[in-house]
């Protein structure tokens, strides 16, 4: 009988212990020999992280080299750490492949990404009963998950206020195609069980949303107690209140994995166009009947999507939406060239100035 079982080696350790791990994460991280351990990011702060590692929880910083790259670690990344319990300081080494990637268009004149979380496999977009529920704002964010690559499903929280939830489910079914839709209450716990083939051990599961509609009390809610604050919302515009500032990884106790999001009113699509095409599948597969192959859908004859929407099978509000959202996507496209340009730019001038110290340095021509 062989005394090295399974069970004892390095590799099963991790798996039991950092939320999330597989046998792939293990095979990239046995490059790494020596004073190096694995672990999962549960938090980030500015200069430190919060890291969950065998054993135990510790904070660690992020190494010049990975900064000096451009790669950051954010919440649910895969992460080693160079582990130094002579000096008792842990650093981030470098950052395991990803598998899926939630982000959303960076502020500013530059565009480009910003990263919210990593290595999810379902991502619930929470709206709630009430002024919140808003398809437009809805189809953004199925664009935005679709891109992920994780598997979206709407949830709509507060469900018990509303006179007619099943209307409601059916009007968000209207532009969410296959995209489960599933209505619960948060606070009096019920509809809690449509959730569970999603939170199965092992699986990460992040929530995104708009501030108010109940993200951080359904944390609570599912682990039977308060691990996240909570506060009202605004009683004259039914707006909710930032309880949540920091994005944070929670293990539940039966192994599953969620990662909740501060709330945010409007994402930035980023670079989506994958995404797109799936959260407007009915505009895309219409489109394949257009006259034309490059039918813009705005006036063009023979457009098959135009007669959809002339027909009733497509919302003309729906339409508008996918063509608002495309000119964003070019936008954010024009942006992010041009930032990389002005980076380009700032590149070679700073390889000028190098040379031109050298040479009056140096004396040579």
């Amino acid at each position: 009988m062989n005394d090295h079982s399974e069970a004892e080696s390095p590799g099963h350790d991790r798996m039991k212990a950092v939320p999330g791990w597989n046998e792939e994460l293990e095979s990239a991280f046995s490059a790494y020999k020596g004073p190096y351990i694995a672990g999962r990011v549960e938090s980030r702060h500015k200069t430190v992280c919060d890291i969950l590692i065998p054993g135990a929880a510790v904070q660690a910083g992020i190494s010049g080299a990975l900064l000096r790259i451009g790669k950051q670690p954010v919440v649910g990344d895969f992460v080693v750490l160079l582990d130094q319990p002579e000096t008792g300081s842990r650093l981030v080494v470098n950052i395991l492949p990803r598998r899926t990637c939630l982000s959303r268009g960076a502020a500013g004149e530059g565009g480009g990404e910003q990263v919210l979380a990593t290595n999810i496999d379902t991502i619930f977009i929470v709206t709630a009963a009430g002024k919140d529920l808003n398809l437009r704002r809805l189809e953004r964010y199925l664009t935005v998950v679709y891109s992920s690559g994780a598997n979206p499903v709407i949830l709509l929280n507060k469900a018990d206020l509303a006179d007619n939830p099943a209307r409601l489910v059916e009007k968000i079914r209207s532009i969410a195609g296959d995209v489960p839709v599933i209505p619960l209450s948060a606070l009096s716990k019920t509809g809690l069980d449509a959730l569970n083939p999603y939170l199965k051990p092992g699986e990460t599961v992040a929530l995104i949303g708009s501030s108010g509609v109940g993200k951080s009390t359904l944390i609570n809610a599912l682990f039977d107690k308060t691990v996240q604050k909570t506060a009202d919302v605004r009683k004259d515009d039914d707006k909710g209140r930032h309880t949540t500032t920091v994005r944070q990884l929670f293990l539940l106790p039966n192994g599953a994995i969620v990662i909740d999001n501060p709330g945010i009113r409007e994402i930035q699509l980023g670079d989506s166009s994958e995404g797109l095409e799936k959260a407007f599948s009915d505009i895309i597969s219409a489109a394949q009947n257009c006259r034309f192959k490059d039918c813009t859908h705005h006036d063009e004859p023979g457009c098959a999507v135009l007669q959809a929407v002339e027909e009733g099978l497509i919302p003309e509000e729906r339409l508008e939406s996918y063509h608002r959202l495309t000119e964003e996507l070019v936008f954010q496209s024009k942006k992010s060239e041009i930032g990389l340009k002005r980076l380009e730019k700032e590149k070679h001038r700073d390889i000028a100035v190098t040379i031109k110290k050298y040479r009056k340095f140096t004396g040579k021509p």
